[in-house]
C-alpha cells in the first residue's frame, strides 16, 4: 500500500476527534480536522457508550475525565403504567467482570470536550466554520478539499466523520443516498435534581416509553436525563440537521405540557416523581430521529465514510459512538498493513463492518417500535409479558431484547484482518 502520509478528517465529533488521535499516535499519519460549525456544538442530550466502547476510549487516553463527568449505569428498572417496579435487571455485573469496563451515560459535551482537549493537547490541528463545497479527487495522488471561504487542503486520505449529513457523503461518495426518517421523535432535558436514583429506569406509556437516566455521578445534586420517545408524523421543519434545542418561554411550556400530559397515565410514587423531574426543565431538545437506508456506498478510492456519516442508526440500542469508535480503530489496524493497495483496505474495511452494523441497525428499529402508540389491552398484555420475562429469569444476566452479550465483549482489535 502506498504510503499514507497526510489524512483530513471532515467532523470535529466523537468519530472525528478519536479517528485523529488514533491514527497520528499508533500509525504516525499528520492530520487535519475541519467542522463545520463555528464551535465545538453544545446540542445533544446524554448517550449510552456500553463496554465495547468504553474500552476503546480507554485506548485513546480519555476514559479517566469521562470517568469524572459521566455515569457508570448498573441495572435497568421497568415501571407499570401504575408506577409498580415490573422488575430490574443488573445488567452490567457479568460484562464488566469480563472486560473490567461497564455501561456509561454520558453528557455528549463532555466526551466531545475531553476527545477535544486531548486532541489539542497533541498538537493535531482543528479548524472551526469549514463549510465544505468540493471535493476532488484523483486516486493516483490523493483528494483536494475545498471549502466556502476559498480555502483548500488535500490529502492522501480522507476521512468523512460529519453524521447523518454528511457533506463529504452528499458531494462526493453517495449523493443519492438521503437519510429517511423513523417514524420516532424524542423529547428530552438534562436537570439538576437531588436524589439517589441508579441506573436506568423505564416506562411504556400508550403514547410513547419515557425513560430517566442519571448522567453525572460526582455532583451533591445528580444530573438526570430524562426523555420521551414516540412515534408522530414526521415534523414539518427546517431545521432537520440536528432537532434543536428550545429556550423560549412559550415553547418549553408546550413541550412540558405534552409530555406531562402522557405522565398522567404513570400511577404512584414513581408518576409524582416523573411529573416533579420534568417540571424542572428549563430547556427541551426536540430531536426527529433519522437513519441511513443499508444500501448506502461507504467509500471512493481515497475518501471513506465513518460512523454516522456512513450508517447512522436509531439510537434504541445505545451503540451509536461505540459503532463510529469500532470504525476509526479498524482503519487504522487496516492502513497499517503494507502489502494491501488502499482500495483493498477500505474495501475490506466495509466488508468487515457492514453484517454487525446492519444486525444493530435492525434491532435498534425493532426496539423503537416499543414506543407506538397502544390500547388499553395492547398495554395490558406487554406488561404482562415483561411480568412474565422477569418472573422468568430471576438472574443477574444482560437484558438483550435481541442484543447478545458477546455483542458487548466484542474487541474491534482481536478481529482478524489477515
Amino acid at each position: 500500500m502506498p504510503r499514507i502520509n497526510k489524512v483530513i478528517i471532515i467532523g470535529a465529533g466523537p468519530a472525528g476527534l478519536a479517528a485523529a488521535l488514533r491514527l497520528q499516535d499508533r500509525n504516525n499519519i499528520s492530520v487535519t480536522v475541519y467542522e463545520l460549525r463555528e464551535q465545538p456544538t453544545h446540542l445533544g442530550g446524554a448517550i449510552n457508550i456500553p463496554a465495547n466502547g468504553v474500552r476503546l476510549l480507554d485506548r485513546l487516553g480519555v476514559y479517566e475525565p469521562l470517568l469524572e463527568g459521566g455515569s457508570i449505569t448498573p441495572q435497568m428498572v421497568v415501571h407499570s403504567i401504575n408506577g409498580n417496579e415490573l422488575g430490574c435487571l443488573d445488567h452490567i455485573s457479568r460484562i464488566k467482570a469480563k472486560t473490567g469496563y461497564g455501561f456509561m451515560r454520558i453528557k455528549r459535551t463532555v466526551i466531545i470536550d475531553a476527545l477535544l482537549s486531548k486532541v489539542q493537547a497533541c498538537g493535531i490541528p482543528v479548524h472551526f466554520n469549514k463549510r465544505l463545497v468540493a471535493v476532488d479527487e484523483d486516486a493516483g495522488t490523493g483528494a483536494t478539499m475545498t471549502f466556502s471561504d476559498g480555502s483548500c487542503d488535500t490529502a492522501d486520505l480522507v476521512l468523512g466523520c460529519d453524521g447523518i449529513h454528511s457533506a463529504v457523503r452528499k458531494l462526493h461518495v453517495d449523493p443519492e443516498l438521503t437519510p429517511e426518517y423513523s417514524g420516532i421523535s424524542s423529547m428530552s432535558s438534562i436537570v439538576p435534581v437531588p436524589t439517589d436514583l441508579e441506573g436506568m429506569h423505564a416506562t411504556f406509556t400508550s403514547q410513547g416509553s419515557v425513560a430517566v437516566v442519571p448522567c453525572t455521578d460526582n455532583l451533591e445534586e445528580k444530573e438526570l436525563f430524562w426523555f420521551l420517545t414516540r412515534h408522530i408524523p414526521e415534523p414539518d421543519t427546517a431545521d432537520k440537521r440536528d432537532g434543536w434545542n428550545e429556550h423560549r418561554e412559550k415553547e418549553v411550556a408546550g413541550f412540558k405540557n405534552t409530555l406531562q400530559d402522557i405522565i398522567r397515565e404513570i400511577g404512584g410514587s414513581w408518576g409524582s416523581f416523573l411529573h416533579d423531574v420534568v417540571s424542572k426543565a428549563e430547556t427541551v431538545n426536540f430531536y426527529p430521529v433519522y437513519r441511513l437506508p443499508h444500501r448506502g456506498v461507504w467509500h471512493t478510492s481515497r475518501c471513506v465514510l465513518i460512523g454516522d456519516a456512513a450508517h447512522a442508526m436509531q439510537p434504541h440500542v445505545g451503540q451509536g459512538v461505540s459503532m463510529a469508535l469500532e470504525d476509526v480503530f479498524l482503519l487504522s489496524r487496516l492502513l497499517k498493513k503494507e502489502s494491501a493497495p488502499l482500495e483493498d483496505c477500505l474495501r475490506q474495511f466495509e466488508t468487515i463492518r457492514r453484517p454487525r452494523i446492519e444486525e444493530f441497525a435492525s434491532q435498534a428499529a425493532n426496539n423503537g417500535n416499543r414506543s407506538r402508540q397502544k390500547g388499553p389491552w395492547q398495554m395490558a398484555m406487554m406488561e404482562w409479558g415483561m411480568w412474565a420475562w422477569f418472573l422468568a429469569r430471576r438472574v443477574s444476566s444482560l437484558w438483550s431484547w435481541g442484543i447478545r452479550e458477546e455483542d458487548w465483549l466484542y474487541d474491534i482489535d482481536e478481529v482478524d484482518i489477515d
